[in-house]
This record gives C-alpha cells, structure tokens and sequence, in this order.
C-alpha cells in the first residue's frame, strides 16, 4: 500500500460547503479540518496546485492538492510527508474520484495539472533548442524499466529534430522499488557538472547493475568499467549534487507527478508518452 493510500485510508470523504468565489479557501479548510480522520496525522498545509472546470461530466471541478502533514511514528517522532491528491467538487459536494459508468474509466487517472513555467529551467535542458516549438519535460528513473526503453528513444527524436523540440530533463529515481537509482541519478548529475556530453550519460540507461544495490564503491565500479568513466563516492556526495536532486524531487512533488517516465508536452501530461512523434515531419 502507498504513503497516501495509508494516509488516506482512515479518512472520511464528505460533504464540502463552497460558496461562490471562494473555492480555494474552502477546499483548502476542508482537507485541513476535516478530510483526514486519523489521529495520528495531523494536516500543516494544503497547497492547490492547479484547478480544471471539467467539460464531461459538466459542473465538476478537479482541484490538484499537495497535503503535507506529520504522520505520528512514536511518542516524539514525526514523519513530514507530502501527499498528492485530486478532489472533484460540486454544488457543495466533494469525491475523490469521478468513474465513467459507460467506460468505466476513472477519471481521475486521465488527469495531472499543466506545468508551471519555471520547469523549464535551461540547466534542466539536455537536447534541442530552448525555442524550439515544441517544450518536453520528463520526469524519468534510469533503472525504471519503461524508461530505460522509452527515454533514449524520445532524446533521440529530439536530437533529430532541435528546431522542433526542447527537452527538459528532472531526476526522479524511484528508491523503494530499485534503490540503486540514487546513486545513479547523482553520478550522473556529477557526469554534467564535469561536462561529460549528454549522449554519454545516456548510456546510463544501459547499466547493468541489481536495482537493490546500495554500495556506491561497487556501482561506480561497474560505471567504469562499462562505461569508463570516473566518479568518485566524494563527488557524488558533494551537497552540490544533493541540491540539486532534491530541487528535481520537489519539482516533481509540485507537478504532483508521483510515476515514471512522465512526459509533458507544452506543458500537458501525454499519458501516451508518444504524442511527440505528431509534430516529427516525415523525411
């Protein structure tokens, strides 16, 4: 079961007075005073990421919310954890998810807010052109299976076609499900602090290296030995490179992009990851 799953299964969805023009402020006191039932989770804040009037079914409102809260573990001891979640409101109602009866399509599964401008930070892009007509943003982990298939491929495409796109690139290794990826993640990000070509830390996706691996001597032995390059435990544990992992945490905490790979183009969630190909004029 997820954190949020847990957070979120002791508490009780009801029903939510919003009064007109004051949307925000409602929902925003509603899951602070009254969405979460468990005692043991308190709610500090609730920061709206974004909001869409849906156009089927008409009337509802999607709200996209970061819960953050401290989650008892002892007498003493708090987790701060941040939860994202999305709320249909309507007619002073709220549910957290809307299912399509005919389809039986959960519509909260078809939805992400758009991103916010400043995602497209120019150190985050790594192949194209800034004013390309196109904007890709991946949130990607190299021992994620999918990805390691479908990123190569999409900065590929991009490599091919500069005028067309510009890919913007933020590290999101997922450590419960294959651990090694932290250290991964900050090899490579020590790979462009030191100006090794970005085609190079590419081939990071091709490692071979057991995802549960946590000693960093031997994974940054293997990445010389496939790859021959040298990074150092000194380098990658630089706080330096832990800022910036964590600024591409939390820029994927306020995306509220919670999987991998997650691409966006200009701005939109492709659920497809293939809508790029589109605008790839044929040769």
């Amino acid at each position: 079961m997820s954190l949020m799953s847990k957070l979120l299964s002791l508490a009780v969805i009801t029903t939510l007075t919003v009064s007109a023009g004051s949307d925000v402020d409602e929902v925003k006191s509603y899951v602070k005073n009254h969405m979460i039932k468990n005692k043991d989770v308190k709610v500090t804040k609730v920061d709206i990421i974004d909001s869409k009037l849906l156009d089927d079914p008409k009337g509802w409102k999607a709200f996209f919310i970061n819960i953050h809260a401290d989650v008892k573990k002892g007498a003493t001891i708090f987790d701060k954890v941040t939860v994202p979640e999305t709320l249909f409101v309507k007619d002073g109602y709220t549910v957290p998810t809307l299912i399509n009866l005919k389809n039986g399509k959960d519509i909260k599964m078809e939805l992400k807010p758009d991103l916010k401008s400043n995602v497209y930070d120019e150190k985050h892009l790594i192949a194209g052109n800034k004013d390309a007509k196109h904007k890709l943003v991946i949130f990607t982990d190299p021992m994620c299976p999918f990805c390691r298939q479908k990123v190569p491929e999409i900065y590929k495409a991009v490599k091919e076609n500069p005028d067309t796109f510009g890919l913007y690139y933020y590290h999101m290794p997922l450590l419960r499900i294959h651990p090694v990826s932290d250290i991964i993640t900050r090899a490579m990000q020590v790979g462009k602090s030191k100006g090794i070509k970005e085609d190079k830390i590419m081939d990071f996706y091709k490692l071979k290296v057991e995802p549960r691996e946590v000693n960093a001597t031997k994974v940054l032995g293997q990445i010389k030995k496939q790859f021959n390059i040298d990074i150092t435990e000194k380098e990658i544990n630089d706080e330096k490179i832990s800022k910036e992992i964590i600024f591409d945490r939390d820029m994927a905490t306020q995306s509220m992009v919670t999987g991998t790979p997650t691409l966006y183009i200009d701005g939109k969630w492709d659920a497809s990851r293939n809508g790029y190909k589109k605008f790839i004029k044929k040769k």
